[in-house]
């Protein structure tokens, strides 16, 4: 790989970064810019145009350090949790915050996701869900309609777990996402008294299934494409997981804890990182 466009450097170390979706999941036309959103150590949120490698706007909506951040699916509106566990929601035409939610107040936000919804799924105004996760074993469901200015809570799901090991210095994340391949179902690994996913429904209100796991997952993305989950673990080790059920299949090709992983829109490819080392792996017959 090579470096084609460096953005502005800041003295604020960069916490969490998405790129802005297009429509239908079409690239920008050509002379039509592409855009990311960074969110920063000092609490910003910073908008830079990767074609023009400047920012475009910066944000001051959190007081603390940001540690997720993801666009609207229209790309309208971005969402950015900090490590206080503050949601704010904010618009990048008028660099306004419309939205500070507190729910999560006092835990860090480890995931922010938004998935398109049909208007009146679960019940809820607005065309889209979105999930926040927090370190707490903590999500909270919503329901939006940007354009009425609309945030309903859908749902609130909190993850038991025993107390924490002596030794451990952090505990593994809680991370969920929304499944792509079986609608109203979200994803969730994180410490807890069992190492497994579960696979929880919005609209039945309980787990519908679980898969064990050989250890806590370090991350997790699940395949657009294909019902396959990718599982970063702490030992090195990546699985990809066949669901509902199958043989999973490990992979070792890291060399210290598997703490990204990410398919690509098309799901052939899958981004991984750890400590030293990013790898691309090319998914065959998925």
């Amino acid at each position: 790989p090579r470096v084609t466009r460096s953005l502005p450097i800041s003295l604020q170390s960069c916490q969490c970064l998405a790129w802005k979706p297009h429509p239908a999941g079409l690239w920008p036309c050509p002379g039509e810019s592409q855009h990311v959103v960074a969110g920063y150590s000092d609490g910003t949120v910073r908008v830079f145009s990767v074609s023009r490698t400047e920012m475009e706007l910066k944000m001051h909506p959190h007081a603390a350090a940001l540690t997720a951040i993801t666009y609207s699916t229209d790309g309208e509106m971005i969402l950015s949790g900090g490590k206080d566990g503050i949601v704010a929601i904010s618009s990048p035409r008028t660099g306004m915050t419309i939205h500070v939610l507190a729910d999560h107040k006092g835990s860090p936000i480890t995931v922010i996701q938004c998935t398109r919804k049909q208007y009146h799924d679960f019940g809820v105004e607005g065309g889209e869900l979105w999930l926040a996760t927090s370190s707490d074993r903590r999500v909270s469901v919503w329901g939006s309609d940007w354009l009425q200015d609309k945030c309903e809570l859908l749902d609130w799901l909190s993850f038991p777990a025993p107390a924490g090991p002596e030794g451990l210095d952090s505990l593994p994340p809680s991370l969920a996402a929304f499944c792509p391949w079986e609608h109203g179902v979200l994803v969730y690994v994180g410490f807890g008294l069992q190492k497994e996913a579960l696979f929880y429904s919005l609209r039945k209100k309980q787990v519908l299934r679980k898969i064990s796991l050989p250890a806590f997952a370090t991350s997790l993305s699940l395949s657009p494409a294909a019902p396959f989950m990718a599982i970063g673990f702490g030992d090195r080790l990546l699985r990809l997981q066949p669901c509902p059920a199958g043989a999973p299949q490990d992979y070792t090709g890291h060399d210290d804890t598997v703490h990204f992983c990410r398919f690509a829109p098309s799901g052939r490819r899958l981004l991984t990182a750890s400590h030293s080392a990013v790898l691309v792996w090319e998914l065959t017959g998925a």
